[in-house]
């Protein structure tokens, strides 16, 4: 009889952890909303470049309101559309905190754009975090500025005429145009890669507030499965196929000059 092996020791660690940054609380999001990913990036950002503490997020109406519920930092509500103009108020305020506006497609681009035109104009060094999920979320699936042409709604029932409608409304790119903007860049939550770009990105934009660059805005394509009308799965394949060609991913601005 063979004498009996003794199984090796082995050693676990820990290779990932709730940011500190994150709140430990049930999600109040459907499944597959990129809300919470997006969240958890932000996070991470705090942690990593140790600011939350210093850090004041402001968010609009909308799902986006949802934030003071899951960032352990402080943050401020505001009316919709008004977003930037209060996150301007709060950094001229308070110039030695970091400040970050958190808004949807329907707050920032349709009751709130002049609010965001005049703050990436005037070049107010806050950081923007727009999720861009095509459509109108917390009000019922509406039809927002950047539902894709021949996309359904709840109120573009045949999908968005463009002829009647209006074409969706690029903002990285209606924003780069001004010479204000230091950071402009869209990303997406379509997978693994494109989570880790949009980390990379948030980085960016948080690290320019810092060393005073001024103003950043980084567009997340973000999935919505009820309001898209689709499963988890195919919200995400609706990104690529769908959103991606209509929103092309990429930095439009970068320390202050715009990429062409």
């Amino acid at each position: 009889m063979s004498p009996t092996r003794k199984s090796p020791k082995t050693k676990s660690r820990n290779v990932y952890r709730r940011p500190v940054s994150l709140l430990e609380r049930p999600t109040h999001f459907c499944p597959g909303c990129g809300h919470g990913t997006a969240h958890k990036l932000i996070a991470e950002v705090l942690d990593t470049l140790k600011i939350r503490e210093k850090t004041i997020g402001v968010a609009p109406v909308g799902c986006a309101v949802m934030a003071y519920y899951y960032l352990n930092c402080d943050i401020s509500e505001a009316a919709h559309g008004r977003t930037p103009a209060v996150a301007t108020g709060i950094k001229r305020c308070q110039p030695d905190k970091i400040v970050f506006s958190y808004q949807g497609d329907g707050d920032l681009a349709a009751i709130g754009m002049a609010e965001t035109i005049h703050a990436a104009n005037r070049g107010e060094n806050i950081t923007v975090i727009f999720v861009n999920n095509s459509v109108y979320g917390m009000t019922g699936g509406q039809m927002a500025p950047t539902t894709l042409s021949g996309q359904k709604t709840a109120t573009s029932p045949c999908g968005r005429d463009s002829r009647t409608m209006g074409a969706p409304i690029r903002i990285c790119e209606l924003l780069s145009t001004l010479d204000a903007p230091w950071h402009i860049e869209r990303v997406a939550l379509d997978g693994a890669a494109g989570i880790r770009r949009t980390r990379k990105a948030l980085m960016t934009a948080f690290k320019g507030q810092m060393e005073g660059k001024g103003y950043s805005l980084i567009e997340i394509l973000s999935p919505c499965p009820v309001h898209m009308r689709l499963s988890p799965r195919d919200a995400v394949l609706f990104i690529k196929e769908g959103m991606i060609p209509a929103f092309p991913l990429g930095v439009f601005r970068q320390e202050g000059k715009a990429i062409t």
